[in-house]
């Protein structure tokens, strides 16, 4: 068995070109949905992460606005920038980039953006009305696997899946979508994380098997069921090559459907931000 390759660049392209008409009725209304992204230090990863997410917008007509701030920028200097990026009628999505500076508390800052502007869906009112089944915004990673799994005819209901990750970026939030009554979830989800023994044996029941653990090469052939849909979130840097959580090579021999890193999850996530920035502006008028 060689397994289909799940196109993340194509499915991230079709919701872009599907939120299209919706930026074109938002801007003529004169609420043309607007971005701000926080940059706080110069961390290369986070730069390409912004430049990705700038020519994004740039694409479908959505402003973008870029704060670069030094290294040194102090806790009361960014809060201050997030309360008047809150206040600004012209921006409709807040986003601080991470990670943060180690004096920075990252958790205040999270907390500080109006929920209504949290596009990144992680402030606790959002991910608190995720739980209970009635989310405003949902975390933009988790979105774009479920968004995956649905565009590409995977059922999802009835079905075990594995989650191999346990953040409060994706393996938490993620585990709550699936689980709700609702299209593209009602699935059975066990999450799997550093301290579970014997991980093969919950993965290898599974039929879908998340891979979300920032752990190069964790998931191996011989931890998937033959015919699996094995989604792989993970972005690692090994010998200045991108890999993912999953042995790809080898894990595609056995799987029914991957993902490729990159191309697979991580275009997704991009999509789902610019989906969550016009939901923020039509949200706003009243759409």
């Amino acid at each position: 068995m060689t397994a289909q390759i799940i196109d993340g660049k194509k499915i991230s392209m079709d919701i872009r070109e599907e939120l299209r008409p919706r930026v074109d009725l938002l801007t003529d209304k004169g609420a043309k949905p607007g971005l701000a992204v926080v940059l706080v230090g110069d961390d290369p990863a986070s730069q390409v992460y912004v430049r990705n997410k700038e020519r994004a917008c740039e694409k479908l007509g959505i402003l973008s606005v870029k704060h670069d701030l030094s290294q040194e920028t102090s806790q009361e200097e960014l809060l201050a920038l997030v309360e008047n990026l809150n206040q600004d009628p012209s921006i409709h999505g807040v986003l601080v980039q991470l990670p943060l500076p180690s004096h920075i508390n990252e958790k205040e800052i999270l907390y500080a953006i109006s929920p209504e502007k949290d596009v990144d869906g992680f402030h606790p009112q959002n991910l608190g009305r995720l739980v209970i089944g009635d989310p405003l915004f949902l975390p933009c990673t988790p979105w774009g696997v479920q968004e995956l799994l649905l565009r590409s005819g995977v059922q999802v209901e009835g079905k075990n899946v594995v989650i191999f990750g346990r953040s409060n970026i994706v393996g938490k939030p993620l585990t709550m979508m699936l689980i709700q009554k609702a299209k593209g979830a009602n699935a059975t989800v066990t999450v799997c994380h550093t301290r579970t023994r014997n991980p093969e044996f919950f993965t290898r029941s599974a039929d879908i098997l998340i891979a979300a653990a920032g752990s190069p090469g964790l998931v191996t052939s011989e931890m998937v069921k033959e015919g699996a849909v094995v989604i792989d979130v993970g972005i690692n840097k090994v010998n200045d090559r991108l890999v993912g959580d999953v042995d790809f090579e080898g894990v595609s021999k056995v799987a029914s459907l991957i993902t490729p890193v990159p191309g697979g999850a991580g275009p997704m996530t991009i999509a789902m931000l610019m989906a969550n920035t016009v939901k923020a502006a039509e949200y706003r008028i009243g759409l």
